[in-house]
């Protein structure tokens, strides 16, 4: 379907389409952490986009988009093998065949978008065909979050936080920078083949929007806390051989105790990581006097913990076997030892909280990756929780709201809060300790443009790390490394006022995405 005049592409390049995307698209992973080399993201799409545009027929666009995936995917979801080296009911060596397996399912979507970018702007040139690819792009990147559950790891969009495009996300949201990345793509694509004018044109109206972005959330101040929260957040550095290990349960607990400090004179809230504990809290009064002792009078502990249901209701029966289920739970802890407020993880991860299709896997010996004999229950989605006003020595905090997104919730972009009752941060807390060099990174970034997007404060605290303090603006205001121990001591960001897309949700880059859909249709037609 080629467009106009254009410069012909190498002889190797034409005469092996679904061999250079493959590379292509692995190479396009480098633009998402921790390599971050996001112009060569840019690149990979552009190229995308010359291959399309000599599709002969539907069959061949949709290969060379399934192709491209396919390396990206694999490339970029390589940390999911490492996983699997932490769970001996799971061969270890099926970690690598999963992330291809997974890879082969995720190129579908790649490939929707390709497939519609050549039936609709066959004919309609080079601004067409990237106006309706981009659409595309934003179209398939929503179905896949939502699809089975939905997997939403790596968005387009992500190869934009720390260049200053990020702030767009206020507006369009991260399907909607995803949008902004295929279009940058076709701009290089546009010079590279020969329409410098209109590439360069192209270019230029981009610039505006990403500039106009940046001085947006320059321009939007902060709605300012009546009073600086202290906050410290907690990174014990507990391995994921040891996380599950009962022998060092008293040795972890004490490395959590030692870094959350002595109470002070200054009201405080602490952080701690996704299930740092083990403990049937609702049904152990000892273990919350015990994690009491650890508080000031105006302390406050966020801690992750197991919400488990019995048969009957008392915790003795644990030992029997009489589990039903539990819940991956956030629990919020005063310093006389109540229970006043707990969030139940939504979005569970398929093969790691729950087994699908569990009588036919497990009769095979396969498991999930969290260790345990019964699945996760989901909870009923985002909620806010309230923490009250605390007074110690003449010092105050004021009321606050917080919102809770527990590990892999983070990623699913205009699902993380309850937008009838906007939270003044949201905690993510998390265990990335086994998610490889790769993952911890990536859940971190993804993390900052939900801060973007919703102009809230994200606190995040993990195991092994990369626990970090971001602003309402996705700015890392401290953070701790991967494989250190520590703490972060801060004052809680203050709260931006709503984005637009706070209020509207992904309806907007839909609207966007549609609008160029119909845009490159229109170009189409006028062409004929």
């Amino acid at each position: 379907m080629t467009s106009g005049t254009t410069r012909r592409l190498p002889g190797w390049i034409e005469n092996r389409p679904f061999l250079v995307m493959l590379l292509a698209g692995a190479a396009s992973a480098c633009g998402f952490e921790p390599l971050h080399i996001w112009p060569v993201t840019l690149l990979s799409l552009a190229l995308l986009l010359a291959l399309l545009d000599r599709a002969k027929t539907g069959r061949k666009a949709a290969a060379i988009g399934y192709a491209f995936g396919l390396g990206q995917f694999t490339i970029g979801l390589n940390w999911i093998a490492f996983a699997f080296t932490f769970q001996d009911a799971m061969p270890h060596w099926f970690g690598y065949g999963a992330v291809v397996l997974l890879s082969f399912y995720l190129a579908v979507y790649p490939a929707l978008a390709a497939l519609l970018a050549w039936r609709l702007a066959r004919r309609g040139g080079a601004l067409a065909l990237t106006f309706v690819l981009a659409g595309g792009w934003a179209l398939t990147e929503y179905l896949r979050s939502t699809m089975f559950t939905g997997f939403a790891w790596n968005p387009l969009g992500v190869i934009w936080i720390g260049t200053g495009v990020e702030h767009m996300a206020r507006f369009v949201g991260t399907y909607g920078l995803g949008v902004l990345a295929v279009m940058t793509g076709g701009a290089v694509w546009m010079v590279l083949r020969g329409q410098r004018k209109l590439g360069l044109l192209f270019a230029l109206v981009l610039c505006s929007l990403f500039a106009a972005g940046w001085l947006h959330s320059r321009w939007t101040a902060p709605v300012a806390a009546p009073e600086p929260v202290a906050i410290r957040v907690i990174q014990p550095n507990i391995p994921q051989d040891e996380k599950y290990d009962t022998t060092v349960e008293g040795r972890n607990f004490i490395k959590l105790a030692k870094l959350s400090g002595a109470p002070s004179a200054t009201p405080r809230l602490l952080f701690w990581p996704e299930a740092a504990i083990y403990a049937l809290l609702d049904m152990e009064p000892e273990w919350r006097e015990r994690l009491a002792l650890l508080l000031g009078p105006g302390d406050m502990l966020m801690t992750g913990g197991d919400k488990y249901y019995f048969r009957k209701t008392t915790s003795a029966f644990y030992k029997s076997g009489d589990l039903l289920g539990a819940n991956n739970s956030l629990w919020v802890l005063t310093p006389d030892a109540r229970i006043i407020g707990r969030y139940d993880k939504a979005h569970l991860v398929p093969y790691g909280e729950y087994l699908p299709m569990r009588p036919i896997l497990s009769a095979i010996g396969l498991s999930r990756l969290v260790p345990g004999d019964v699945d996760f229950w989901p909870g009923p989605g985002p909620r806010t929780l309230s923490l009250p006003a605390a007074r110690s020595g003449g010092k105050m905090r004021p009321a606050l709201k917080m919102g809770v997104q527990i590990c892999y919730e983070i990623i699913f972009s205009g699902q993380v809060v309850d937008r009838a009752n906007r939270p003044d941060f949201l905690f993510n807390p998390s265990n990335d300790a086994w998610f490889g060099g790769w993952g911890p990174p990536q859940h971190l970034a993804q993390a900052r443009l939900r801060a973007v997007e919703e102009g809230v404060p994200i606190i995040r605290s993990t195991p092994t790390g990369i626990s970090a303090v971001v602003d309402a603006s996705g700015h890392i205001v401290a953070s701790l490394g991967h494989d250190q121990a520590g703490h972060i001591d801060a004052v809680l960001p203050p709260v931006a006022a709503p984005t637009l897309f706070s209020r509207c949700g992904n309806i907007l880059p839909m609207i966007l995405a549609l609008g160029l859909l119909l845009c490159g249709v229109a170009l189409g037609r006028a062409r004929r």
